[in-house]
């Protein structure tokens, strides 16, 4: 998990993942994701360790308004529980989902990561 911690820690500093939020959850979710040297970052993640890991990382809360939902509506005291619940709202299973993931998926490309297809 220290290699994914790596890529979120690199995509939290980067501008180019604000605005992807949706993306970002379901590629996380559902699809496995490899370095350029081959080894796996991430074979996909539970709701649960994926909010465990935003909360780890310090993710910008404040980016759950670009999944429609408001900060100030989700659980405040623990983040981990915070995460868990603007996933559980996203819809990270909606076709809007795979459209966002299958964009940022283009973007990881781009950064040298491989990003499978997204589960049938």
């Amino acid at each position: 998990m220290d290699a994914l911690s790596t890529l979120l820690e690199k995509l939290k500093k980067g501008a180019k993942s604000r605005g992807q939020l949706l993306g970002l959850l379901n590629v996380l979710i559902g699809r496995k994701i490899t370095a350029k040297d081959g080894s796996v970052v991430s074979n996909g993640l539970t709701w649960r360790q994926l909010a465990g890991l935003l909360k780890k990382v310090r993710w910008d809360a404040e980016q759950v308004t670009e999944l429609g939902l408001v900060a100030d509506d989700l659980p405040p005291r623990d983040r981990q529980r915070f995460w868990y619940a603007a996933i559980l709202r996203a819809h990270v299973d909606s076709a809007e989902a795979a459209r966002a993931g299958d964009k940022f998926a283009e973007l990881l490309r781009k950064q040298g990561y491989e990003v499978g297809p997204p589960p049938a």
